[in-house]
Protein backbone atom coordinates (compact mmCIF):
# COMPACT_ATOMS: atom_id res chain seq x y z
CA UNK A 1 0.00 0.00 0.00
CA UNK A 2 1.44 3.45 -0.58
CA UNK A 3 2.58 5.44 2.13
CA UNK A 4 2.26 8.92 0.13
CA UNK A 5 -1.31 8.49 -0.17
CA UNK A 6 -2.07 7.58 3.20
CA UNK A 7 -0.71 10.55 4.78
CA UNK A 8 -2.30 12.26 1.68
CA UNK A 9 -6.11 10.98 2.43
CA UNK A 10 -4.81 11.80 6.50
CA UNK A 11 -3.88 15.48 5.99
CA UNK A 12 -7.05 16.14 4.33
CA UNK A 13 -9.00 14.62 6.67
CA UNK A 14 -7.29 16.23 9.55
CA UNK A 15 -7.42 20.37 7.85
CA UNK A 16 -11.58 19.18 7.51
CA UNK A 17 -11.67 18.87 11.07
CA UNK A 18 -9.44 22.19 12.28
CA UNK A 19 -10.86 24.62 9.64
CA UNK A 20 -14.35 23.40 9.64
CA UNK A 21 -16.02 20.67 12.36
CA UNK A 22 -14.18 22.21 15.70
CA UNK A 23 -15.25 25.56 14.55
CA UNK A 24 -19.08 24.31 13.82
CA UNK A 25 -19.46 22.98 17.23
CA UNK A 26 -17.34 25.74 18.79
CA UNK A 27 -20.25 28.48 17.17
CA UNK A 28 -23.17 25.76 18.21
CA UNK A 29 -22.11 25.81 22.50
CA UNK A 30 -21.39 29.21 22.31
CA UNK A 31 -18.02 30.50 23.92
CA UNK A 32 -17.33 33.17 25.78
CA UNK A 33 -14.32 35.04 26.38
CA UNK A 34 -15.73 37.69 28.49
CA UNK A 35 -16.95 35.09 31.70
CA UNK A 36 -14.18 34.26 33.96
CA UNK A 37 -12.95 31.28 34.00
CA UNK A 38 -13.01 29.23 37.42
CA UNK A 39 -8.82 29.10 37.18
CA UNK A 40 -9.27 32.93 38.31
CA UNK A 41 -12.55 32.84 40.26
CA UNK A 42 -11.06 29.90 42.59
CA UNK A 43 -7.60 30.73 42.26
CA UNK A 44 -5.88 28.87 45.51
CA UNK A 45 -2.07 27.83 43.64
CA UNK A 46 -2.51 24.41 44.68
CA UNK A 47 -5.20 23.28 41.70
CA UNK A 48 -6.40 26.49 40.58
CA UNK A 49 -3.88 27.97 38.96
CA UNK A 50 -4.00 30.25 36.09
CA UNK A 51 -1.64 29.61 33.43
CA UNK A 52 -0.53 30.80 30.06
CA UNK A 53 -2.26 29.28 27.35
CA UNK A 54 1.41 27.18 25.70
CA UNK A 55 1.86 25.71 29.09
CA UNK A 56 -1.36 24.26 29.89
CA UNK A 57 -1.42 23.24 26.42
CA UNK A 58 1.73 21.28 26.65
CA UNK A 59 0.64 20.19 29.84
CA UNK A 60 -2.41 18.56 28.84
CA UNK A 61 -1.32 17.48 25.95
CA UNK A 62 1.75 15.83 27.70
CA UNK A 63 -1.15 14.14 29.89
CA UNK A 64 -3.25 12.81 27.31
CA UNK A 65 -0.54 11.70 25.07
CA UNK A 66 1.19 8.71 27.21
CA UNK A 67 1.50 5.40 25.91
CA UNK A 68 -2.28 5.22 24.83
CA UNK A 69 -1.44 6.28 21.26
CA UNK A 70 1.62 4.45 21.04
CA UNK A 71 0.60 1.16 22.27
CA UNK A 72 -2.94 1.05 21.08
CA UNK A 73 -1.72 1.04 17.46
CA UNK A 74 1.18 -1.41 18.03
CA UNK A 75 -1.57 -3.81 19.45
CA UNK A 76 -4.35 -3.43 17.75
CA UNK A 77 -2.37 -3.31 13.93
CA UNK A 78 -2.53 -7.20 14.25
CA UNK A 79 -5.94 -6.76 12.39
CA UNK A 80 -4.15 -5.06 9.59
CA UNK A 81 -3.23 -1.71 8.77
CA UNK A 82 -6.19 -0.16 6.99
CA UNK A 83 -8.96 -0.92 10.08
CA UNK A 84 -6.64 0.93 12.17
CA UNK A 85 -6.05 3.53 10.07
CA UNK A 86 -9.67 4.20 9.66
CA UNK A 87 -10.90 4.26 13.47
CA UNK A 88 -7.04 6.61 13.88
CA UNK A 89 -8.73 9.32 11.99
CA UNK A 90 -12.28 9.22 11.53
CA UNK A 91 -12.95 7.96 15.22
CA UNK A 92 -10.50 11.05 16.58
CA UNK A 93 -12.40 14.05 14.47
CA UNK A 94 -15.82 12.72 15.36
CA UNK A 95 -15.86 10.96 18.22
CA UNK A 96 -12.58 11.97 20.57
CA UNK A 97 -12.37 15.48 19.45
CA UNK A 98 -15.67 16.19 20.26
CA UNK A 99 -15.26 14.24 23.46
CA UNK A 100 -12.54 16.36 25.03
CA UNK A 101 -13.79 19.61 23.92
CA UNK A 102 -17.19 19.82 25.33
CA UNK A 103 -15.59 17.84 28.41
CA UNK A 104 -13.67 20.53 28.78
CA UNK A 105 -16.03 23.12 27.96
CA UNK A 106 -18.01 22.07 30.32
CA UNK A 107 -16.13 21.32 33.30
CA UNK A 108 -15.17 25.30 32.88
CA UNK A 109 -18.76 26.25 33.01
CA UNK A 110 -18.93 24.39 35.91
CA UNK A 111 -16.36 25.82 37.80
CA UNK A 112 -13.76 23.51 37.09
CA UNK A 113 -15.83 20.61 38.19
CA UNK A 114 -15.07 16.91 37.42
CA UNK A 115 -17.19 14.96 34.92
CA UNK A 116 -18.59 12.74 37.62
CA UNK A 117 -19.67 16.24 39.41
CA UNK A 118 -21.07 16.86 36.34
CA UNK A 119 -22.76 14.09 36.53
CA UNK A 120 -24.29 14.54 40.04
CA UNK A 121 -25.84 18.01 38.39
CA UNK A 122 -27.35 16.35 35.66
CA UNK A 123 -27.98 12.62 36.61
CA UNK A 124 -28.69 13.05 40.57
CA UNK A 125 -27.19 11.46 43.16
CA UNK A 126 -27.56 7.84 41.81
CA UNK A 127 -26.02 8.50 38.98
CA UNK A 128 -22.84 10.71 40.25
CA UNK A 129 -21.73 8.06 42.29
CA UNK A 130 -22.00 5.12 39.63
CA UNK A 131 -20.48 7.01 37.52
CA UNK A 132 -17.76 7.87 40.18
CA UNK A 133 -17.29 4.02 41.43
CA UNK A 134 -16.83 3.04 37.70
CA UNK A 135 -14.55 6.35 37.06
CA UNK A 136 -12.70 4.85 40.00
CA UNK A 137 -12.53 1.44 38.80
CA UNK A 138 -11.50 2.73 35.50
CA UNK A 139 -8.43 4.74 36.71
CA UNK A 140 -7.12 1.86 38.95
CA UNK A 141 -7.16 -0.10 35.15
CA UNK A 142 -5.24 2.58 33.76
CA UNK A 143 -2.63 3.58 36.41
CA UNK A 144 -2.15 -0.56 36.83
CA UNK A 145 -1.79 -0.84 32.72
CA UNK A 146 0.56 2.08 32.52
CA UNK A 147 2.53 1.38 35.55
CA UNK A 148 3.27 -2.48 34.37
CA UNK A 149 4.07 -1.00 30.88
CA UNK A 150 6.40 1.61 32.06
CA UNK A 151 8.07 -1.21 34.68
CA UNK A 152 8.86 -3.43 31.28
CA UNK A 153 9.76 -0.78 28.89
CA UNK A 154 12.84 0.82 31.40
CA UNK A 155 14.55 -2.52 31.37
CA UNK A 156 13.85 -3.14 27.66
CA UNK A 157 16.79 -4.76 25.42
CA UNK A 158 17.76 -5.87 22.08
CA UNK A 159 20.22 -7.96 20.09
CA UNK A 160 23.48 -5.71 19.26
CA UNK A 161 23.23 -7.06 15.69
CA UNK A 162 19.68 -5.71 15.37
CA UNK A 163 20.66 -2.10 16.60
CA UNK A 164 23.34 -2.00 14.42
CA UNK A 165 26.42 -2.27 16.93
CA UNK A 166 29.14 -5.39 17.20
CA UNK A 167 30.05 -6.94 20.43
CA UNK A 168 32.96 -4.25 20.90
CA UNK A 169 31.11 -1.40 21.08
CA UNK A 170 30.88 0.48 24.44
CA UNK A 171 27.74 2.96 24.08
CA UNK A 172 24.64 0.76 25.23
CA UNK A 173 25.43 -1.26 28.49
CA UNK A 174 24.92 -5.11 27.62
CA UNK A 175 23.53 -7.99 28.85
CA UNK A 176 23.80 -11.92 28.06
CA UNK A 177 20.40 -13.03 27.15
CA UNK A 178 20.06 -16.65 29.28
CA UNK A 179 17.79 -17.40 26.76
CA UNK A 180 19.65 -17.88 23.33
CA UNK A 181 23.21 -16.48 24.42
CA UNK A 182 23.03 -13.32 22.19
CA UNK A 183 24.39 -10.18 23.79
CA UNK A 184 21.49 -7.43 24.01
CA UNK A 185 21.66 -4.17 24.59
CA UNK A 186 20.17 -2.24 27.40
CA UNK A 187 18.20 0.72 26.08
CA UNK A 188 15.56 1.08 28.72
CA UNK A 189 18.04 2.71 31.55
CA UNK A 190 18.61 5.53 29.55
CA UNK A 191 15.24 6.74 29.34
CA UNK A 192 15.68 5.22 32.84
CA UNK A 193 17.99 8.04 34.19
CA UNK A 194 16.29 11.04 31.80
CA UNK A 195 13.04 10.64 33.67
CA UNK A 196 14.99 10.54 37.03
CA UNK A 197 16.67 14.23 35.96
CA UNK A 198 13.49 15.38 34.42
CA UNK A 199 11.43 14.51 37.92
CA UNK A 200 14.43 16.06 40.01
CA UNK A 201 14.84 19.49 38.18
CA UNK A 202 10.76 19.79 38.08
CA UNK A 203 10.44 22.26 41.02
CA UNK A 204 13.26 24.75 39.95
CA UNK A 205 11.48 25.36 36.55
CA UNK A 206 8.18 25.26 38.23
CA UNK A 207 9.63 27.92 40.20
CA UNK A 208 11.18 29.98 37.25
CA UNK A 209 7.86 29.98 35.27
CA UNK A 210 5.39 29.73 38.05
CA UNK A 211 6.82 31.95 40.70
CA UNK A 212 9.54 33.99 38.88
CA UNK A 213 7.12 34.00 35.76
CA UNK A 214 10.24 34.10 33.65
CA UNK A 215 9.35 34.62 29.50
CA UNK A 216 8.46 32.18 26.92
CA UNK A 217 11.48 31.62 25.20
CA UNK A 218 13.75 31.19 27.99
CA UNK A 219 11.41 28.59 29.55
CA UNK A 220 10.83 26.50 26.45
CA UNK A 221 15.16 26.81 25.74
CA UNK A 222 15.25 25.45 30.01
CA UNK A 223 13.10 22.77 29.69
CA UNK A 224 14.83 21.56 26.33
CA UNK A 225 18.27 21.49 28.04
CA UNK A 226 17.22 19.94 30.43
CA UNK A 227 15.25 17.36 28.25
CA UNK A 228 18.22 16.45 26.31
CA UNK A 229 20.74 16.94 28.71
CA UNK A 230 19.12 14.39 30.79
CA UNK A 231 19.22 11.83 27.88
CA UNK A 232 22.92 12.38 27.24
CA UNK A 233 23.56 11.84 31.38
CA UNK A 234 21.97 8.78 30.49
CA UNK A 235 24.07 7.42 27.65
CA UNK A 236 27.02 7.45 30.39
CA UNK A 237 25.45 6.48 33.62
CA UNK A 238 22.31 4.76 32.60
CA UNK A 239 19.90 3.18 35.71
CA UNK A 240 18.70 -0.16 35.64
CA UNK A 241 16.26 -1.74 38.26
CA UNK A 242 14.40 -5.24 37.55
CA UNK A 243 10.57 -4.77 36.75
CA UNK A 244 9.69 -5.35 40.01
CA UNK A 245 11.79 -2.53 41.90
CA UNK A 246 10.62 -0.01 39.55
CA UNK A 247 6.89 -1.04 40.11
CA UNK A 248 7.76 0.03 44.03
CA UNK A 249 10.55 3.01 43.09
CA UNK A 250 6.97 4.63 40.32
CA UNK A 251 4.46 3.88 43.65
CA UNK A 252 6.20 5.72 46.19
CA UNK A 253 7.02 8.73 43.25
CA UNK A 254 3.48 9.04 42.58
CA UNK A 255 2.39 9.07 46.29
CA UNK A 256 4.38 12.06 46.10
CA UNK A 257 3.52 14.13 43.64
CA UNK A 258 -0.25 13.75 43.88
CA UNK A 259 -0.27 15.64 46.98
CA UNK A 260 1.81 18.64 46.17
CA UNK A 261 0.73 21.70 44.41
CA UNK A 262 0.42 21.11 39.95
CA UNK A 263 3.15 24.00 39.55
CA UNK A 264 5.78 21.81 41.48
CA UNK A 265 6.33 18.69 39.98
CA UNK A 266 3.21 17.99 37.39
CA UNK A 267 2.95 21.54 35.44
CA UNK A 268 7.02 21.78 35.16
CA UNK A 269 7.71 18.08 34.54
CA UNK A 270 5.14 17.74 31.49
CA UNK A 271 6.19 21.21 30.03
CA UNK A 272 9.74 19.35 30.14
CA UNK A 273 8.67 15.84 28.66
CA UNK A 274 6.69 17.41 26.00
CA UNK A 275 9.60 19.23 24.36
CA UNK A 276 10.71 15.38 23.56
CA UNK A 277 7.27 14.33 22.53
CA UNK A 278 7.09 17.45 19.77
CA UNK A 279 10.91 16.95 18.85
CA UNK A 280 9.58 13.25 18.39
CA UNK A 281 6.74 13.91 16.22
CA UNK A 282 8.76 15.85 14.29
CA UNK A 283 11.24 13.32 13.71
CA UNK A 284 8.66 10.92 12.91
CA UNK A 285 7.31 12.61 10.20
CA UNK A 286 10.18 13.80 8.81
CA UNK A 287 11.14 10.20 8.52
CA UNK A 288 8.15 8.94 7.01
CA UNK A 289 8.26 11.63 4.69
CA UNK A 290 11.97 10.30 3.57
CA UNK A 291 10.79 7.02 3.99
CA UNK A 292 8.16 7.46 1.29
CA UNK A 293 10.78 9.78 -1.08
CA UNK A 294 12.84 6.57 -1.52
CA UNK A 295 9.58 4.14 -1.92
CA UNK A 296 9.43 2.20 0.95
CA UNK A 297 5.62 1.06 1.26
CA UNK A 298 2.92 -0.22 4.00
CA UNK A 299 5.01 -3.99 4.13
CA UNK A 300 2.12 -5.09 7.22
CA UNK A 301 -1.04 -6.54 6.10
CA UNK A 302 -3.53 -4.44 4.91
CA UNK A 303 -6.38 -6.84 6.70
CA UNK A 304 -5.33 -9.91 9.07
CA UNK A 305 -8.80 -10.31 10.57
CA UNK A 306 -7.90 -14.03 11.46
CA UNK A 307 -4.69 -12.64 13.18
CA UNK A 308 -6.58 -10.71 15.42
CA UNK A 309 -9.18 -12.48 16.31
CA UNK A 310 -6.96 -15.22 17.40
CA UNK A 311 -5.42 -13.14 20.34
CA UNK A 312 -7.89 -10.39 20.50
CA UNK A 313 -11.49 -11.24 19.58
CA UNK A 314 -14.04 -10.33 17.19
CA UNK A 315 -12.55 -7.24 15.38
CA UNK A 316 -16.13 -5.66 16.07
CA UNK A 317 -16.30 -4.45 19.11
CA UNK A 318 -12.38 -5.46 19.91
CA UNK A 319 -10.47 -3.07 17.80
CA UNK A 320 -12.36 0.11 19.12
CA UNK A 321 -11.33 -0.90 22.44
CA UNK A 322 -7.96 -1.90 21.50
CA UNK A 323 -6.97 1.06 19.57
CA UNK A 324 -8.01 3.26 22.59
CA UNK A 325 -6.62 6.87 23.12
CA UNK A 326 -5.58 7.52 19.47
CA UNK A 327 -9.32 7.57 18.30
CA UNK A 328 -11.11 8.76 22.04
CA UNK A 329 -10.61 8.17 25.55
CA UNK A 330 -12.35 8.36 28.54
CA UNK A 331 -9.65 9.38 30.43
CA UNK A 332 -9.06 12.94 28.74
CA UNK A 333 -12.46 13.78 30.24
CA UNK A 334 -10.76 13.02 33.73
CA UNK A 335 -7.87 15.36 32.44
CA UNK A 336 -10.17 18.07 31.13
CA UNK A 337 -12.14 18.37 34.64
CA UNK A 338 -9.05 17.24 36.86
CA UNK A 339 -6.10 19.76 35.96
CA UNK A 340 -6.93 21.48 32.86
CA UNK A 341 -9.72 23.34 33.73
CA UNK A 342 -8.66 24.62 36.52
CA UNK A 343 -5.26 26.29 35.03
CA UNK A 344 -7.02 27.36 31.52
CA UNK A 345 -7.70 31.58 31.52
CA UNK A 346 -10.46 31.67 28.55
CA UNK A 347 -13.12 29.80 27.38
CA UNK A 348 -12.34 29.69 23.93
CA UNK A 349 -9.06 27.72 24.54
CA UNK A 350 -11.53 25.18 25.58
CA UNK A 351 -11.66 24.09 21.61
CA UNK A 352 -8.03 25.18 21.25
CA UNK A 353 -6.79 22.31 23.77
CA UNK A 354 -9.75 20.22 23.35
CA UNK A 355 -10.40 19.46 20.18
CA UNK A 356 -6.81 20.51 18.92
CA UNK A 357 -4.64 18.49 21.33
CA UNK A 358 -6.99 15.26 20.74
CA UNK A 359 -6.51 16.19 17.17
CA UNK A 360 -2.55 16.09 17.80
CA UNK A 361 -2.33 12.61 19.65
CA UNK A 362 -4.65 11.21 16.66
CA UNK A 363 -1.89 12.28 14.44
CA UNK A 364 0.30 10.52 16.71
CA UNK A 365 -1.23 7.59 16.91
CA UNK A 366 -1.40 7.51 13.14
CA UNK A 367 2.35 8.47 12.73
CA UNK A 368 3.13 5.29 15.04
CA UNK A 369 1.37 3.10 13.17
CA UNK A 370 2.92 4.35 10.20
CA UNK A 371 6.06 3.78 11.30
CA UNK A 372 5.97 0.47 12.52
CA UNK A 373 4.26 -1.00 9.20
CA UNK A 374 6.65 0.32 7.49
CA UNK A 375 10.15 0.19 9.36
CA UNK A 376 9.94 -3.31 11.55
CA UNK A 377 9.98 -6.34 10.53
CA UNK A 378 6.71 -7.96 10.61
CA UNK A 379 7.80 -11.08 12.32
CA UNK A 380 10.01 -9.87 14.52
CA UNK A 381 6.52 -7.61 15.40
CA UNK A 382 4.89 -10.78 16.43
CA UNK A 383 7.78 -12.24 18.05
CA UNK A 384 8.01 -8.99 20.48
CA UNK A 385 4.01 -8.06 21.04
CA UNK A 386 2.78 -11.41 20.75
CA UNK A 387 5.49 -13.92 21.82
CA UNK A 388 4.72 -17.40 22.21
CA UNK A 389 4.20 -18.99 25.70
CA UNK A 390 7.61 -18.82 27.50
CA UNK A 391 9.22 -16.71 24.78
CA UNK A 392 8.96 -13.39 27.28
CA UNK A 393 6.58 -10.53 27.93
CA UNK A 394 4.95 -8.36 25.52
CA UNK A 395 6.95 -5.41 25.02
CA UNK A 396 4.89 -3.11 22.49
CA UNK A 397 6.90 -0.19 23.76
CA UNK A 398 10.22 -2.32 22.34
CA UNK A 399 8.34 -2.86 19.15
CA UNK A 400 7.49 0.82 18.95
CA UNK A 401 10.89 1.81 19.17
CA UNK A 402 12.69 -0.69 16.79
CA UNK A 403 10.30 0.88 14.49
CA UNK A 404 11.31 4.23 15.26
CA UNK A 405 15.04 2.98 14.73
CA UNK A 406 14.33 1.34 11.47
CA UNK A 407 12.69 4.27 10.52
CA UNK A 408 15.53 6.73 11.02
CA UNK A 409 17.80 4.22 9.58
CA UNK A 410 16.18 3.64 6.46
CA UNK A 411 15.58 7.68 5.99
CA UNK A 412 18.66 9.43 7.15
CA UNK A 413 20.83 6.62 7.15
CA UNK A 414 21.53 7.31 11.03
CA UNK A 415 22.40 4.06 13.51
CA UNK A 416 19.28 2.21 14.78
CA UNK A 417 20.27 2.00 17.83
CA UNK A 418 19.77 6.34 17.87
CA UNK A 419 16.13 6.31 17.00
CA UNK A 420 15.62 3.21 19.20
CA UNK A 421 16.63 4.92 21.78
CA UNK A 422 14.48 8.04 21.10
CA UNK A 423 11.48 6.11 20.94
CA UNK A 424 12.49 4.47 24.51
CA UNK A 425 12.73 7.87 25.96
CA UNK A 426 9.47 9.31 23.60
CA UNK A 427 7.00 6.77 25.68
CA UNK A 428 8.59 6.86 29.00
CA UNK A 429 8.39 10.24 30.24
CA UNK A 430 4.70 10.12 29.04
CA UNK A 431 3.78 7.40 31.00
CA UNK A 432 4.87 8.59 34.29
CA UNK A 433 2.89 11.53 33.27
CA UNK A 434 -0.48 9.72 32.82
CA UNK A 435 0.26 7.90 36.52
CA UNK A 436 1.23 11.20 38.33
CA UNK A 437 -2.69 12.34 36.61
CA UNK A 438 -4.61 9.24 37.00
CA UNK A 439 -3.89 9.24 40.78
CA UNK A 440 -4.60 13.00 41.29
CA UNK A 441 -7.83 12.84 39.70
CA UNK A 442 -8.42 9.16 42.22
CA UNK A 443 -7.41 11.37 44.62
CA UNK A 444 -9.93 14.04 43.73
CA UNK A 445 -13.13 11.79 43.03
CA UNK A 446 -12.72 10.32 46.32
CA UNK A 447 -12.72 13.34 47.86
CA UNK A 448 -16.21 14.61 46.23
CA UNK A 449 -17.43 10.77 46.63
CA UNK A 450 -16.85 11.79 50.67
CA UNK A 451 -18.37 14.85 50.58
CA UNK A 452 -21.30 13.22 48.92
CA UNK A 453 -21.55 10.27 50.96
CA UNK A 454 -21.31 11.94 54.37
CA UNK A 455 -22.95 15.12 55.86
CA UNK A 456 -20.14 15.76 57.71
CA UNK A 457 -16.58 14.63 56.26
CA UNK A 458 -14.69 13.18 58.90
CA UNK A 459 -10.73 15.02 58.56
CA UNK A 460 -8.78 11.76 57.19
CA UNK A 461 -10.93 10.99 54.45
CA UNK A 462 -10.48 14.76 52.99
CA UNK A 463 -6.46 14.30 53.34
CA UNK A 464 -5.48 14.16 49.95
CA UNK A 465 -2.10 12.20 51.08
CA UNK A 466 -4.70 9.85 52.75
CA UNK A 467 -6.61 9.62 48.99
CA UNK A 468 -3.48 9.30 47.73
CA UNK A 469 -2.28 6.14 49.44
CA UNK A 470 -5.56 4.60 48.21
CA UNK A 471 -4.53 5.55 45.30
CA UNK A 472 -1.22 4.00 44.87
CA UNK A 473 -2.38 1.35 46.70
CA UNK A 474 -5.27 -0.14 44.50
CA UNK A 475 -2.79 0.33 41.73
CA UNK A 476 -0.04 -1.31 42.45
CA UNK A 477 -2.00 -4.30 43.82
CA UNK A 478 -3.27 -4.61 40.39
CA UNK A 479 -0.05 -4.36 38.54
CA UNK A 480 1.09 -7.08 40.34
CA UNK A 481 -0.90 -9.55 39.84
CA UNK A 482 -1.81 -9.27 36.47
CA UNK A 483 0.60 -9.23 33.36
CA UNK A 484 0.47 -6.27 30.64
CA UNK A 485 -1.62 -8.06 28.24
CA UNK A 486 -4.25 -9.44 30.45
CA UNK A 487 -4.60 -5.72 31.68
CA UNK A 488 -4.74 -4.01 28.34
CA UNK A 489 -7.92 -5.33 27.03
CA UNK A 490 -10.24 -4.52 30.38
CA UNK A 491 -8.22 -1.16 30.58
CA UNK A 492 -9.46 -0.40 26.85
CA UNK A 493 -12.87 -1.39 27.34
CA UNK A 494 -12.91 0.87 30.71
CA UNK A 495 -11.62 3.67 29.09
CA UNK A 496 -13.59 3.63 26.20
CA UNK A 497 -16.67 2.76 27.75
CA UNK A 498 -16.19 5.76 30.19
CA UNK A 499 -15.81 7.62 26.99
CA UNK A 500 -19.19 6.20 26.58
CA UNK A 501 -20.59 7.47 29.96
CA UNK A 502 -18.83 10.89 29.38
CA UNK A 503 -20.38 11.64 26.31
CA UNK A 504 -23.95 10.49 27.87
CA UNK A 505 -23.65 12.61 30.53
CA UNK A 506 -22.42 15.62 28.35
CA UNK A 507 -25.39 14.96 25.48
CA UNK A 508 -27.48 15.72 28.89
CA UNK A 509 -25.87 18.04 30.22
CA UNK A 510 -25.66 20.09 26.64
CA UNK A 511 -30.12 19.35 26.71
CA UNK A 512 -30.58 21.01 29.60
CA UNK A 513 -28.72 24.05 29.12
CA UNK A 514 -30.85 24.08 25.75
CA UNK A 515 -28.10 23.50 23.37
CA UNK A 516 -27.17 21.39 19.93
CA UNK A 517 -26.60 17.17 21.10
CA UNK A 518 -26.13 15.71 17.49
CA UNK A 519 -22.74 16.23 17.43
CA UNK A 520 -22.16 13.95 21.28
CA UNK A 521 -25.22 11.67 21.09
CA UNK A 522 -24.62 9.55 17.89
CA UNK A 523 -20.61 9.17 19.27
CA UNK A 524 -22.43 7.93 22.71
CA UNK A 525 -24.53 5.65 21.47
CA UNK A 526 -22.00 4.30 19.06
CA UNK A 527 -19.32 3.98 22.13
CA UNK A 528 -21.88 2.52 25.30
CA UNK A 529 -22.89 -0.14 22.38
CA UNK A 530 -19.78 -1.35 21.43
CA UNK A 531 -17.38 -1.41 25.19
CA UNK A 532 -20.73 -2.89 26.80
CA UNK A 533 -19.59 -5.79 24.10
CA UNK A 534 -16.43 -6.03 24.74
CA UNK A 535 -17.20 -6.68 28.14
CA UNK A 536 -19.24 -9.27 27.98
CA UNK A 537 -16.63 -10.90 25.44
CA UNK A 538 -13.92 -10.29 27.50
CA UNK A 539 -15.54 -12.54 30.88
CA UNK A 540 -17.15 -15.02 28.76
CA UNK A 541 -14.66 -16.03 26.76
CA UNK A 542 -11.28 -15.01 28.64
CA UNK A 543 -11.63 -13.97 32.28
CA UNK A 544 -13.99 -16.78 33.29
CA UNK A 545 -12.38 -19.72 31.28
CA UNK A 546 -9.39 -18.46 32.67
CA UNK A 547 -10.72 -18.68 36.43
CA UNK A 548 -9.40 -15.08 37.02
CA UNK A 549 -11.58 -14.31 39.64
CA UNK A 550 -10.01 -10.65 40.42
CA UNK A 551 -10.66 -9.47 36.40
CA UNK A 552 -14.21 -11.23 36.50
CA UNK A 553 -15.22 -9.77 39.55
CA UNK A 554 -13.99 -6.03 38.27
CA UNK A 555 -15.68 -6.70 34.72
CA UNK A 556 -19.13 -7.80 35.82
CA UNK A 557 -19.05 -4.53 38.64
CA UNK A 558 -18.09 -2.48 35.86
CA UNK A 559 -21.36 -4.40 33.49
CA UNK A 560 -23.81 -3.40 36.23
CA UNK A 561 -22.22 -0.20 36.65
CA UNK A 562 -22.78 0.70 33.04
CA UNK A 563 -26.04 -0.39 32.68
CA UNK A 564 -27.09 1.34 35.58
CA UNK A 565 -25.76 4.28 35.15
CA UNK A 566 -27.07 4.20 31.32
CA UNK A 567 -30.98 3.60 32.75
CA UNK A 568 -30.45 6.54 34.69
CA UNK A 569 -29.55 8.51 31.66
CA UNK A 570 -32.30 6.96 29.66
CA UNK A 571 -34.65 7.56 32.04
CA UNK A 572 -33.37 11.38 32.24
CA UNK A 573 -33.45 11.60 28.90
CA UNK A 574 -37.20 10.77 28.27
CA UNK A 575 -37.47 13.64 31.00
CA UNK A 576 -36.61 16.05 29.52
CA UNK A 577 -37.44 15.09 26.16
CA UNK A 578 -41.69 14.79 27.14
CA UNK A 579 -40.78 18.39 29.12
CA UNK A 580 -39.70 20.06 25.82
CA UNK A 581 -42.57 18.30 23.75
CA UNK A 582 -45.10 19.83 26.62
CA UNK A 583 -43.32 23.08 26.18
CA UNK A 584 -43.36 22.85 22.25
CA UNK A 585 -47.09 22.22 22.51
CA UNK A 586 -47.85 24.76 24.69
CA UNK A 587 -46.15 27.49 22.28
CA UNK A 588 -48.39 26.01 19.72
CA UNK A 589 -51.77 27.22 22.18
CA UNK A 590 -52.45 23.33 23.07
CA UNK A 591 -52.80 22.91 26.66
CA UNK A 592 -49.36 21.42 28.12
CA UNK A 593 -48.94 19.44 30.93
CA UNK A 594 -46.93 20.78 34.49
CA UNK A 595 -44.76 19.39 36.09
Amino acid sequence: MNLVLVLAISAIAYFFAIKWYGRLIAKLVGLNDDTPTPAITKQDDRDFVPTRFHIVFAHHFATIAGAGPIIGPVVAVLYGFVPAWIWIVLGGIFFGAVHDFISLFASIKEDGRSVADITHRTLGKAGFLLFACFTLLALFFVAAAFLNATATALTSRWPLEKLGLDASQTILRTISNPVTGTQEGVIGGIASTSVIIITLLAPLLGLLIFRKNIRALPSYLIATAVAFGSIYIGFHHPVTFAPHTWMIIISIYTLIAAGLPVWVILQPRDFTNVQILYGGMLMLLIGIIGTGFKGINISYPIANISGGVKHLGLMWPMLFITLACGAISGFHALVCGGTTAKQVTKQSYSRKIGYGAMLLESMLALLVLVALATSLNYSDYLGIVWPEPGMGKSNPILAFALAVGGMFHNATGLPMYVGSIFGILMVEGFVITTLDSSIRFIRYILEEVWQVLFTSVPSILMNHWFNALIAVGGMWALASANTFTALWPIFGSVNQLMAALTLITLTMWLSMHGLKTWFTIFPAIFMTVTTIASLVILLVSKYLPAKNYALSSAATLLLLLAVALTGIAFKKGFELFQRGRNVALAGDGNPAKSD
